[in-house]
Formats: structure tokens, C-alpha cells, sequence
């Protein structure tokens, strides 16, 4: 099975909207980022979720909550040769001029190569809209793809 494949069976997956009450799941994959198993579901999650599926087949982690982290993981790939597999993007995340992929302390996102669509890819990733999803991002944000098994 691979990374993708154990990630889309987790679509759909969301922060719980009551009043605090929060996603069993999600606190469990902060908690391998070193989170307590009481965080908030609230905390950015994209890369805890990340850490997740890598823990469970046994893939190279970041074991942080930090999207960057991901940009010292695995073997860096060109976008144009990712795979929907094991490929990670991490993006640049907020508005304005944002750091390159040299600064790893800066906001960031990340999540599974899932495509190309015209100029823009496609992410497998948690916390998109507070849960599990495909979505678009302009390839101009992406800082960095990462192959984590051959």
C-alpha cells in the first residue's frame, strides 16, 4: 500500500465543530509530533497527519508539526517527475512575499502529490478546509517535493 493509498481512505476526516470537542484521530497524530493526546484539533494538523501516514507504513517522518520539516525528509525530486504514491509537496503558506525553502522556521503546508492540473497541483493533505482533502494550489507556492520510498 502506499502512502497515498492509506491517506485516501481518510478523506472526509474533520476537526469536530462542538464545543470542546475534538477529533480522536487528529489528536493522535499531534501526539506523534509531541503533542498530548488532549491537543486541540484546533492546532495546524497538516503535517502531524503527514507524520501519521508515514508511521504507519513505516516511511521516513519529520516527527513535527512544522510543514518545513518535511523539506529535510526523504530525497528532493523535481515537481515534473512526482508521483501520487510517496511524494510529499510542501507549499509556502499565507499572503505576501513568503521565504524559500532554505528557512524552515516559516509558515508552510504540506501534504501527497495527488496530480497536475494545468498550473496548478494537486495535495492529498489534512487540515484543507479542517480536514482530509484533495485540493488545488498554484504551483508557484510549492517549495519543495520529497520522495519517500522508491
Amino acid at each position: 500500500m502506499t502512502a497515498f493509498e492509506l491517506a485516501q481512505r481518510y478523506v472526509g476526516i474533520a476537526e469536530l465543530s462542538a464545543k470542546g470537542k475534538d477529533h480522536p484521530l487528529v489528536q493522535w497524530w499531534l501526539s506523534l509530533c509531541g503533542f498530548g493526546l488532549e491537543s486541540s484539533d484546533e492546532i495546524p494538523w497538516c503535517s502531524a497527519f503527514m507524520n501519521g501516514i508515514a508511521w504507519e507504513l513505516r516511511l521516513p517522518r519529520s516527527k513535527s508539526a512544522a510543514a518545513r520539516s518535511w523539506l529535510a525528509v526523504g530525497l528532493p525530486i523535481p515537481l515534473i517527475d512526482a508521483k501520487a504514491g510517496s511524494d510529499v509537496v510542501i507549499l509556502q503558506r499565507g499572503e505576501g512575499q513568503q521565504p524559500g525553502p532554505e528557512v524552515i522556521a516559516a509558515p508552510g503546508h504540506v501534504g501527497l502529490f495527488a496530480g497536475l492540473q494545468g498550473d496548478h497541483v494537486l495535495v492529498l493533505a489534512g487540515n484543507q478546509g479542517n480536514a482530509v482533502s484533495i485540493a488545488p494550489f498554484s504551483v508557484t507556492r510549492v517549495l519543495g517535493v520529497r520522495r519517500l520510498a522508491e
